[in-house]
């Protein structure tokens, strides 16, 4: 594939339209009440800052952000594409600092997001990381560690087999949300662009600039 074809198949998605997905996504979120949310960079990191604007009650302190980076993709530039590698490992670059931050999971709601649900491996080692996490905490307190739930939030889940699977208790409860649901095409996110004006042009000629909400129609 030359650099015209790869460029003519990524799905541009502006700012404008992650703030609307935020926004259309914060009642369902809503019920599973998040006491804490975990951004996982750099994807992740956008996204949750506007959601809190929209899980703000009135008379409530804002919801507490916390924040991770963990490395999958490597970037390659395969005779000038600039095409993604998808890696098969996770690295963890930036954890929680738990004696500094004061941050406590044990019987908390702990919803972690991220820009999208490609392969599933990050999220997949995110949750399992910090459900150990919260083994240790709950043994040092003498709690019971189910005490604590998650949820996960992406913009977009792609239809696609992934490679890794998530809990039960996140998939079979509804505690996992994606904005949308999209086919394997590269995404490509708005905080990813050096020439945001050219970024959101190809957005708006894919519609992918503003929706209506269905009640709104």
């Amino acid at each position: 594939m030359d650099s015209a074809d790869i460029e003519a198949s990524k799905m541009y998605i502006s700012y404008n339209n992650v703030h609307q997905l935020c926004q259309e996504s914060a009642d369902k979120i809503k019920q599973f009440k998040p006491d804490l949310i975990i951004a996982i960079g750099g994807g992740g990191f956008i996204p949750a800052r506007m959601l809190r604007s929209f899980l703000k009650e009135p008379g409530q302190p804002n919801v507490r952000i916390m924040a991770i980076i963990l490395s999958l993709y490597e970037d390659i530039d395969t005779f000038g594409s600039n095409a993604e590698n998808i890696g098969t490992k996770v690295v963890r670059t930036q954890w929680i600092d738990y004696e500094q931050s004061k941050v406590d999971l044990v019987g908390k709601n702990i919803l972690i997001i991220d820009e999208v649900d490609d392969t599933r491996t990050t999220l997949h080692y995110a949750v399992s990381e910090l459900k150990k996490d919260v083994e240790e905490q709950s043994k040092a307190k003498g709690a019971d560690p189910s005490s604590t739930k998650f949820g996960i939030f992406v913009l977009h889940d792609k239809q696609k087999t992934k490679k890794a699977d998530l809990p039960d208790e996140i998939m079979n409860t509804g505690n996992y949300f994606a904005a949308r649901s999209v086919p394997d095409v590269w995404i490509a996110y708005p905080w990813e662009s050096t020439d945001i004006v050219y970024h959101t042009k190809r957005a708006i000629e894919q519609d992918n600039d503003v929706f209506i909400p269905s009640d709104q129609v």
